[in-house]
């Protein structure tokens, strides 16, 4: 087993990776920025080391301070949890030419199915469903056109090197098409260092399915069954929900197994996920492969009973799998709403600032992952996602009902969050009856925030 790991992350991931690497007798150490000396996740390892500046370049993206600090503290690997580093294919590669295991795919995977471009092909390959796009990459925006062109309009214009929605544009005609290539290219340099661009056929209000795997270095691969992402507000998740609800059985066992093809094709080791899009004729298609643990990977734990940041623990140890495909049961229901610290009458704009009073709920059936507590900053620097509430219930209704419990309890004070809006969700009769797909959120948004407003909660920090 690892005796000493790295976590190169902060808030919740961090604080969730810590506390799992000390109930397996695994010593863990800390990195912080100047803006996170007292973090949570810094407070609660075995050792905490400053790696640099507030900016996300200056610590948790300097991979330089990152490795010389594992080195400094003498860990034999480093989990990159999600954001920052997780994804990237130089720093895992680094890692490995330091004799320090990356836990995670190996380098060459992240760099494989990184480029979204190359995967698609790869998936092709496979016989994963794709949806209908450009052949790798184009050029610049008179083939983007011409693609566009060719399979029809709306299209989505999408950063190769891409996610979290970054480099990424709806195009209605070619007129749209053109003015926002280089947008969305610019962007995609800035956030990624890379501004290739491909073309998808855009796939008008689907829902977003996806299927969490996980694979160990004996070539077992295993998936944990599905989770329903489609609750999105600008191409980010707010909440999610397992199993999928409503999903005909023969198309939630087609999904799985392409997504196992998926990572036997790209050769995937640790925990992963495979995203898809369903349209309203449930068809399927890949969007692309997440190679890294997933924000929304404790709904999956609440219903398989499988401690997935464990299993990673383990097959970075050079251990197989404790379970086998045959093992896996999925039971019940579970919601996971992501709490963030924005102010929902601002456009949701971030709202940094001091939590005065927190209060966090608790009971059978609920969880909480969060870097919060009283008196703590909220950075200005980084995401603004500050707690995941996660329940579990035997149906769906009861998980549902579970969640309206839990969020009554929650209190955040000293910033505004998205838990008003959250809360309301949870008594919206459309999303009781499970109607909703990607679009639901513009369509509902606004009634969701006058109803806050007409209770007077326009000015309250909840």
């Amino acid at each position: 087993m690892l005796k000493r790991v790295l976590v190169a992350n902060r808030g919740e991931i961090a604080v969730r990776i810590i506390r799992e690497c000390l109930d397996c007798s695994i010593e863990a150490v800390a990195v912080y920025s100047t803006a996170d000396e007292y973090s949570l996740h810094a407070a609660i390892a075995t050792d905490s080391v400053c790696i640099g500046g507030p900016r996300p370049q200056d610590s948790y993206l300097n991979m330089n301070n990152i490795i010389e600090a594992a080195k400094a503290t003498g860990c034999d690997a480093i989990h990159p949890g999600f954001g920052f580093l997780s994804e990237n294919s130089v720093f895992a590669k680094r890692c490995e030419e330091s004799g320090i295991r990356f836990i995670g795919p190996s380098s060459g995977v992240i760099k494989l199915m990184g480029d979204k471009a190359s995967a698609r092909e790869l998936m092709k390959k496979a016989g994963v469903p794709v949806t209908p796009g450009s052949e790798g990459t184009v050029n610049d925006e008179d083939e983007a056109a011409e693609v566009a062109a060719r399979i029809g309009y709306p299209v989505m214009i999408k950063a190769s090197a891409g996610g979290g929605g970054r480099g990424m544009r709806k195009a209605q005609d070619e007129q749209e098409l053109r003015r926002m290539f280089a947008e969305a290219s610019c962007e995609a340099e800035s956030c990624f260092g890379d501004g290739s661009i491909y073309i998808e056929k855009l796939i008008s209000d689907p829902r977003h399915i996806e299927i969490q795997i996980i694979g160990d270095s004996f070539g077992n691969i295993v998936q944990l069954g599905d989770r329903d992402c489609s609750i999105q507000r600008r191409n980010q998740k707010m909440l999610e929900g397992a199993p999928a609800w409503g999903l005909d059985e023969r198309l939630r066992t087609e999904m799985a197994e392409a997504a196992v093809k998926a990572a036997a094709a790209a050769g995937y080791e640790s925990a992963g996920t495979v995203e898809f899009i369903v349209d309203k004729d449930e068809n399927f298609y890949f969007i692309e492969m997440n190679t890294r643990i997933q924000v929304e990977h404790p709904v999956t734990e609440a219903v398989s009973g499988i401690n997935i940041i464990r299993e990673q623990l383990r097959i970075a140890s050079g251990m197989s799998l404790s379970f086998g495909q045959e093992d896996v049961e999925i039971l019940g229901h579970a919601i996971e709403c992501r709490i963030t610290a924005e102010k929902i009458f601002d456009d949701f704009a971030p709202c940094p600032g001091t939590v005065s009073f927190l209060h966090l709920p608790a009971g059978e059936g609920v969880r909480v992952d969060s870097a919060l507590y009283s008196g703590c900053e909220i950075s200005p620097y980084y995401d603004s996602m500050v707690a995941k509430v996660i329940v579990r219930g035997d149906s769906r209704l009861a998980a549902i009902r579970k969640m309206r419990r839990a969020l009554g309890e929650t209190v955040i004070e000293g910033v505004e969050t998205t838990l008003p809006i959250q809360y309301l969700l949870m008594y919206d009769s459309d999303f009781i009856r499970g109607k909703y797909d990607t679009g639901f959120m513009d369509l509902h948004l606004g009634k969701l925030l006058s109803l806050y407003e007409e209770a007077g909660g326009r000015d309250e920090s909840v």
